[in-house]
C-alpha cells in the first residue's frame, strides 16, 4: 500500500480524533473542540494519508531552531507495523533541520518503540502534569 506524506495539512479535528482513537493513543478524543486548538496551535504536523483517509499523524511544538517537542505521534492499528510512524518523525525531522533536537514523553507502552526509530532515552525530565 501507498501513503502519501504532507507536512501542514488543513485537518479536521473529526479525522485527528479517529486516528487517535484507532491507534491506542490517549488524547480527549470525544473533546472535538479541544482536538482542534490542538490542530491550530500546533508549529508543524506531518501526516500519512491513504487516499483521502488520514492515518498517522505527527503533531509538534517547535521554535525551529534549537527544540522540537514531538506532542503527539499516532498511527491507525490497521496501519501499524508498516513503516509509518518511522517516515513521519523522519519527514518531520528533515522539515526540522540538523540544529533541531526532537523530544517526546512515551506512553509506558511505547518505551521499547522509541529507541528503534532513532531516539535515545534519558533519565533527566521533569513534568508537572495536566489537571484534566
Amino acid at each position: 500500500m501507498t501513503f502519501v506524506y504532507k507536512i501542514d495539512a488543513p485537518l479536521r479535528p473529526e479525522d485527528v480524533s479517529d486516528v487517535f482513537r484507532s491507534s491506542g493513543i490517549k488524547r480527549p478524543s470525544d473533546d472535538l473542540a479541544r482536538i482542534g486548538k490542538m490542530i491550530e496551535h500546533a508549529d508543524v504536523t506531518v501526516t500519512a494519508w491513504s487516499e483521502d483517509r488520514l492515518v498517522g499523524i505527527a503533531r509538534a511544538i517547535t521554535d525551529f531552531s534549537y527544540c522540537c517537542y514531538l506532542s503527539d505521534l499516532a498511527v491507525c492499528e490497521e496501519h501499524q507495523k508498516q513503516g509509518i510512524g518511522t517516515e513521519l518523525v523522519r519527514r518531520l525531522g528533515e522539515h526540522l533541520g540538523d540544529e533541531v533536537a526532537l523530544l517526546l514523553l512515551s506512553a509506558p507502552s511505547a518505551m521499547d518503540y522509541y529507541p528503534r526509530i532513532g531516539f535515545e532515552k534519558k533519565d533527566n525530565a521533569f513534568l508537572i502534569p495536566r489537571i484534566r
